[in-house]
């Protein structure tokens, strides 16, 4: 019988593959409809393999630059912070995986986050408050936590989901600006204004779907992972309520408009800093990308 891990790690490979996939199908639909409105679908195909394949391209290999670029990360040497260097290595030979690069966001928020493709590529970040505000359990659960993430490929599928979903909400602000600014009466003629209906219509869905899409690429890092990587941490670390605790803290002190308060990173944090405190609350994580806090604490205080 397949290992849980192992089967949880086959499976957000799967998912991932599924949404560059189903985002293939999204563009090359794009690019058929609006090939037909210049009268070359073919040409409209290509260009939107064309543009897919980029795409693709920097969510695989450039994926968590872009995200550390969004966060205000920096990367960070043992020079520089010794104690968060061995942590993290100490529980990166004790997962028997890779060191992760070490990132620093400087702001007093407490929270983290990892990303990149794979174990062999990818990058854990803290903030400044996390260190300063949690002792060395606390620290240890959360980082290790966040190699739970790298360890089951939840990386990945957080990382594409990321890139897409920003890629997509670009492209129906485009659509709508050609939509309403676009010239859409410069054709004339019945050609012209068949034309101009279904591109009309084409906008009109991209505009909608877009930003519905786009969610669902982040609800699609389930809510189940963090359920698993807090159990992965725990056994990382052996200790439970070292996390446990600094999920209280995190939760506790995260504040309306923080520098890491950002919508298309929110599922990767630890604890989502978008809602804050009220992560606590069940109708507030009804639509959120993590469980409610008070459910990940008391699972690993059952432990």
């Amino acid at each position: 019988m397949m290992d849980p891990i192992y089967g949880r790690i086959a499976a957000n490979k799967r998912r991932t593959f599924f949404l560059f996939f189903l985002y293939a199908l999204l563009f090359g639909a794009i690019g058929y409809f609006v090939g037909i409105y210049l009268g070359e679908p073919v040409a409209g195909i290509v260009l939107a393999g064309l543009i897919f394949i980029v795409l693709f391209l920097i969510s695989y290999f450039g994926g968590q630059g872009v995200v550390t670029r969004m966060a205000g990360a920096r990367e960070v040497s043992k020079q520089e912070e010794p104690y968060l260097y061995n942590t993290v290595e100490a529980l990166s030979i004790a997962a028997g995986k890779p060191m992760p690069k070490i990132y620093i966001i400087e702001t007093e928020v407490p929270n983290a986050f990892a990303a990149g493709r794979n174990p062999d590529n990818a990058i854990l970040a803290v903030t400044r408050g996390l260190m300063n505000r949690l002792d060395r359990q606390e620290l240890e659960g959360v980082i290790a936590h966040e190699m739970a993430h790298i360890n089951n490929y939840d990386v990945l599928l957080a990382t594409v989901a990321i890139v897409l979903a920003g890629t997509i909400i670009f492209v129906s602000v485009i659509a709508r600006r050609m939509l309403f600014f676009g010239g859409m009466g410069r054709r004339g003629g019945r050609r012209g204004g068949q034309g101009q209906i279904i591109m009309i219509i084409i906008l009109l869905i991209i505009a909608i779907l877009a930003p519905i899409f786009a969610q669902l690429l982040k609800f699609a890092i389930s809510r189940q992972r963090e359920y698993m990587a807090d159990a992965t941490a725990a056994n990382f670390t052996g200790y439970p309520e070292g996390l446990a605790s600094a999920l209280e803290k995190i939760t506790d002190q995260q504040v309306k408009d923080s520098p890491i308060e950002n919508r298309a990173l929110e599922g990767l944090y630890t604890v989502n800093p978008s809602l804050g405190a009220r992560s606590r609350n069940r109708q507030s994580v009804l639509f959120s990308t993590h469980p409610p806090a008070e459910d990940r604490i008391k699972r690993l205080r059952a432990m």
